[in-house]
């Protein structure tokens, strides 16, 4: 069984996506999320729950959040776990 090495609450900005083009921003705030956590958990192997998603997307492909609140895990074999903490 592999253990839990790391758990970190992050509440991620995604200012940098209102410079995308409009029909792209949610798309280009998943890849944001998972840049920030590969940046921070110094891991490239990321796993996003499905609830994360569901929250970048819930008011469509135009009008993501301007931040998200991430409750991410790192175990022993180096793969990262995320899923929202605002549930």
């Amino acid at each position: 069984m592999v253990e839990k090495l790391k758990e970190q609450i992050y509440v991620i900005p995604l200012d940098d996506v209102k410079h995308t083009p409009r029909w792209e921003r949610s798309k280009r705030s998943v890849k944001a999320v998972r840049d920030f956590l590969a940046q921070h958990m110094k891991s490239d192997d990321i796993k996003l729950d499905p609830g994360i998603s569901r929250k970048l997307w819930e008011r469509g492909a135009h009008k993501p959040p301007s931040k998200i609140r991430v409750r991410a895990m790192k175990f022993e074999d180096g793969q990262v776990q995320a899923e929202s903490a605002e549930e």
